[in-house]
């Protein structure tokens, strides 16, 4: 029995580690379109490429959701699945932050807001990992990631679509998505210091029990 379970956590050839994998080769898709944006803007072709990139960026937020549902849906959790998401997840954002940057579209203490937010939480989930303690997302961080999912592709685009103003509406999606990124960050921290003193004190009232029966 305990085979089985370690074979299917090594597992790497299943339908959510393709769309991880798939949304991983996005990226530089992604970048390219927009670094092409960035040194064509004489050309009136550019435009597409900024659409095209917001597009490919919409997609692969999508197999970002499907991936996690049908892993949760039939119960696959592997140690690839586990290590490569949150990289495919933070290479997507963070490479388009800083293309988006470079095209003069978010200012650059908002990517050093969220990229540094990214890290930092990075960090404190290999502590609580380490720690063997637990610490759920938060709503404010869920929010934060669908905020920061719609607005970057907006700036992408960069144009009014129809009577939605992307310009403007990405804008403000980043620097509320920015906020409630620090938000999120010292909730979490809080949380954990929290989860940490319990576990401390756990172990205190173990070790006492232990000599106590000694």
């Amino acid at each position: 029995m305990s085979d089985n379970t370690s074979s299917t956590d090594l597992e790497i050839d299943n339908l959510p580690n393709r769309l991880t994998i798939f949304r991983l080769a996005l990226v530089p898709v992604v970048v390219i379109c927009l670094y092409g944006a960035a040194m064509e803007l004489q050309y009136p072709w550019h435009s597409t490429l900024g659409w095209t990139a917001a597009w490919i960026f919409a997609l692969a937020s999508i197999t970002d959701f499907f991936d996690g549902y049908i892993a949760r849906k039939k119960d696959i959790v592997t140690v690839f699945g586990s290590f490569l998401d949150p990289i495919a997840d933070k290479f997507l954002t963070v490479s388009s932050l800083i293309m988006l940057q470079a095209l003069d579209r978010i200012p650059a203490f908002i990517v050093i807001i969220l990229v540094l937010r990214e890290m930092y939480m990075t960090s404190l989930r290999l502590l609580a990992t380490n720690e063997g303690i637990t610490v759920p997302v938060s709503e404010l961080g869920k929010w934060k990631t669908a905020i920061q999912m719609i607005g970057i592709p907006m700036l992408m685009a960069n144009e009014t679509w129809w009577i939605f103003p992307f310009p403007i509406m990405g804008t403000i999606l980043i620097y509320a998505a920015s906020i409630l990124s620090l938000w999120s960050a010292i909730s979490y921290s809080l949380n954990m210091i929290a989860k940490l003193k319990q576990a401390r004190m756990a172990s205190k009232v173990k070790a006492n029990q232990t000599k106590g029966n000694e």
